[in-house]
């Protein structure tokens, strides 16, 4: 019994039995499924979502190239990649090559893979693949024969581009002969 001060007297205990048949505040067992479901697919969805955006940010990443240059005794220019985090394709490799004085870059311009550069000997401007996999690589390198291109004054820049990424590679100056 309780008494006006809202205790128990005694040793009255109270049992209070729940009849879930009738408790109409119970959710159904169909009704929890579902909800376990959806929010197992939602948080599913959100781990791959944050999974695959760090991994395709890796695949985008722009290459980085180290470039060496030297100027040989019979009149020839070598750049060479020295350092490459990718393998490049060639008909994206853009060179240009133009005075240092001239604005608007304009000189000897393509690709590492156009037909009167890659492979060709004794071409103005050559591009060698070591491996002969069409690619560019570590290794890989330009030769400018210097006295047809007109390079040999020491005033000329060699710039490297990489046109499926919109990156600069390498901008360098070509040593005088």
């Amino acid at each position: 019994m309780v008494c006006s001060s809202g205790m128990l007297r005694g040793g009255d205990v109270f049992r209070i039995r729940r009849n879930l048949e009738s408790d109409e505040s119970a959710v159904s067992p169909v009704i929890a499924t579902v909800l376990l479901l959806a929010i197992t697919v939602l948080l599913t969805t959100i781990v791959v979502i944050l999974i695959s955006g760090n991994i395709n940010a890796a695949e985008k990443a722009p290459p980085i190239a180290e470039v060496s240059v030297t100027g040989l005794d019979n009149g020839f220019q070598i750049v060479k990649f020295t350092g490459l985090n990718k393998h490049l394709d060639p008909d994206m490799v853009e060179f240009n090559i133009y005075h240092s004085e001239d604005s608007n870059m304009s000189g000897i311009k393509g690709f590492a893979g156009d037909s009167d550069v890659y492979g060709r000997i004794g071409s103005v401007i050559a591009f060698h693949d070591k491996d002969a996999m069409y690619t560019v690589n570590e290794g890989d390198y330009f030769i400018i024969n210097s006295t047809a291109a007109g390079t040999d004054d020491g005033m000329w820049i060699m710039r490297l581009y990489y046109q499926r990424s919109n990156s600069e590679l390498s901008e360098i100056r070509l040593p005088a002969l």
